[in-house]
């Protein structure tokens, strides 16, 4: 049975979010704790036998307030650590989560070591805090080896007994400690009595060298379509100065109104290089492009489909091949394709 490692050395890297906040007395409102104040809170840890150090940001960061200029940042003190740790932790708030760690797997190439990022709904002040829990089982599975070599070698995220790959997860609830889940792709462990490794779901160990890419590019815009959408509206988005590429949030398997000024309108951005990508607005299932006459079209003018990517996937991965500066033939191609276990290929 895998087992936490008592030599292994974990670096935690604190960003901010509810997890590290407190009421403040006078005003009511919720104020970030230092790292020093989060640790008090969890007498625990010392028990887990790791060593562990770390690293918190200063002021801390509010989710909401998070960028591409942090996950470079995080994937610049990931790789200057990766030598000297054997799992790295990042304490996150819970609004922003799934873009990070969709982020981060992309940017993280050949990575041989669990990233886990967690955080939790309630402050960790708080009598019924979910903080502990997320924070010393999210210790435990980036501490467990097995043969030597680490048994989540991901980018994941650990919340309410369940540990996710980061780039198949979206938050789902704001108001449970069932913050997030990963709807077509099963967990990767649980936590009960025991930490339960779903091993065939699970990356094995990565044989290169690990390195950081983080080339990213922003010109993105999001499309979502919903009945009675104006011709303004899309020519508004279609039109944005700098634009390279547009995600586009379709009903069911990818379909869309099939009005000819909207055809017109896509047809024209496409054969101008803008790159449109097809996302089903379901949180399950997949995009199909050509079963129904309504996404037929898309097929034929050049539409690239998403296929069961999420959201938020969708989003840092168009960055993230953008930055690298493909033509826009081979960033449709790899949009398709599985880099990081992050869409299934069928």
């Amino acid at each position: 049975m895998p087992t936490p490692s008592s030599s292994a050395r974990l670096f935690i890297i604190y960003t901010g979010g509810t997890i590290g906040m407190a009421y403040n007395d006078s005003s009511g409102t919720l104020v970030p704790m230092s790292f020093k104040e989060i640790k008090y809170h969890i007498p625990e840890i010392a028990r887990l036998g790791y060593e562990f150090d770390m690293f918190a940001f200063t002021p801390p960061i509010d989710s909401s307030n998070m960028s591409p200029e942090i996950w470079v940042e995080l994937a610049e003190i990931i790789h200057e650590k990766y030598d000297t740790y054997d799992g790295f932790i990042i304490l996150h708030g819970s609004d922003t989560m799934a873009f990070t760690a969709s982020a981060l797997s992309f940017m993280l190439q050949n990575l041989a070591k669990p990233v886990i990022l967690t955080g939790s709904q309630l402050p960790i002040g708080e009598i019924r805090t979910d903080a502990k829990e997320n924070i010393i089982t999210a210790m435990e599975i980036a501490g467990a080896r097995r043969n030597g070599l680490a048994i989540v070698p991901e980018v994941c995220i650990y919340f309410d007994y369940f540990l996710f790959r980061g780039n198949r997860t979206k938050k789902f609830n704001t108001e449970t400690f069932e913050a997030f889940r990963s709807i077509n792709y099963p967990p990767l462990a649980e936590a009960g009595i025991n930490i339960k490794y779903n091993d065939k779901f699970i990356f094995p160990v990565p044989a290169g060298e690990f390195h950081i890419n983080t080339k990213l590019c922003t010109d993105i815009a999001v499309l979502k379509m919903f009945p009675g959408i104006s011709q303004n509206t899309v020519e508004a988005v279609l039109n944005t100065p700098g634009l390279k590429a547009v995600i586009m949030e379709t009903f069911g398997n990818g379909n869309t109104t099939t009005a000819p000024w909207f055809i017109k309108c896509l047809d024209h951005a496409v054969q101008n290089g803008i790159i449109v990508l097809d996302r089903t607005q379901c949180d399950g299932g997949a995009v199909e492009l050509g079963r129904y006459e309504t996404s037929a079209y898309l097929q034929q003018i050049g539409v690239t489909n998403g296929k069961d990517l999420t959201y938020e996937a969708a989003v840092t991965k168009l960055m993230f091949l953008l930055g690298q500066n493909y033509p826009a033939t081979t960033v449709k191609k790899l949009l398709e394709t599985s880099l990081k276990g992050e869409l299934t290929e069928k």
